[in-house]
């Protein structure tokens, strides 16, 4: 593959969904999370571009990708129906077989496929999450008032659409400086780019959709696989803030790497400096740590 970079809207079967692909190498996709769309990648993409092909989506109901009805499919912002689309789109782009790395919401799709397609993911890293299933298990007050997004838009339509429809900015501000960020992070540019993508109603609909989906069927599903013992056989990095809750929230479980290792006896991990968004704060931190996991050895040239 020669080096290039572009961004396209691939037709998939369910959905339509946006990626940009850069750099020559083994593929590497990477997924953004809640409220970002495929920019949270962009000091990070071109660092591994020496290595990688890296491609960067955007989730079904982010950014510019296609917003499947709900209405139709009742699942359609499942994490399996999301996984899905990243296997469809790796394989229209050329790659049967690939690394993932997701932040956030993207790591629950990333994670997704490790479980749904174990052939197909050579490698995965997770940042900042752990599994949905034992996020929800372990749910307490703490959880609810940090994490509100998991509560509020997860509930009925049309209630969190309404509210995010008057104050999108008010939303975009309010995750980006209080999840242990430093809004420095988020040069002007990209909040305003965070705030139109957070201001198209079928795209508000659709992320609370996939909350929704968080909060039911991807809670099921996860049960579902603990219950059949089934697990993630690729090796498996797990980064968190070294600002945020993860470690001190899940301190009597061991910790995140803990929780993780319940679902996957291939972990390895460590927190991360800054908060929630730690790969739009310390891209070159984040780009080194991920290209030693996914090389097996050595840090980004």
């Amino acid at each position: 593959m020669t080096d290039r970079i572009y961004g396209e809207l691939f037709a998939l079967c369910d959905a339509s969904i946006f990626a940009t692909v850069t750099g020559d190498g083994p593929p590497l996709l990477l997924l953004h999370g809640f409220p970002e769309t495929h920019l949270m990648w962009r000091d990070i993409a071109p660092l591994m571009a020496s290595k990688f092909t890296v491609v960067c989506a955007d989730l079904r109901g982010y950014g510019a990708s296609s917003c499947p009805s709900a209405v139709a499919d009742p699942f359609a912002y499942s994490k399996r129906a999301m996984a899905k689309d990243m296997i469809e789109l790796m394989a229209k782009i050329g790659f049967a077989g690939f690394k993932v790395c997701g932040h956030d919401r993207g790591g629950r799709v990333a994670y997704r496929m490790a479980l749904d397609y174990p052939g197909q993911i050579e490698k995965l890293a997770v940042l900042d999450i752990v599994p949905t299933y034992d996020a929800w298990d372990r749910a307490d007050d703490r959880f609810a008032l940090a994490f509100w997004p998991w509560s509020l838009l997860a509930q009925s339509a049309p209630f969190p659409e309404q509210l995010i429809s008057v104050a999108p900015e008010a939303v975009i501000d309010n995750a980006l400086e209080g999840w242990g960020s430093t809004v420095t992070a988020f040069p002007p540019q990209i909040k305003r780019a965070y705030v139109h993508a957070l201001s198209d109603p079928d795209h508000i609909h659709a992320i609370c959709e996939e909350y929704r989906a968080a909060a039911t069927i991807d809670r099921e599903h996860d049960a579902e696989d603990r219950t059949a013992s089934r697990g993630v056989h690729c090796p498996v990095l797990a980064l968190w803030s070294v600002n945020g809750p993860l470690e001190k929230w899940y301190a009597s479980d061991g910790g995140p790497l803990a929780l993780w290792r319940q679902w996957s006896d291939r972990v390895e991990g460590h927190a991360m400096p800054g908060g929630h968004f730690f790969p739009e704060e310390y891209p070159e931190d984040t780009a080194e740590a991920l290209a030693r996991f996914f090389e097996g050895f050595g840090a980004v040239a």
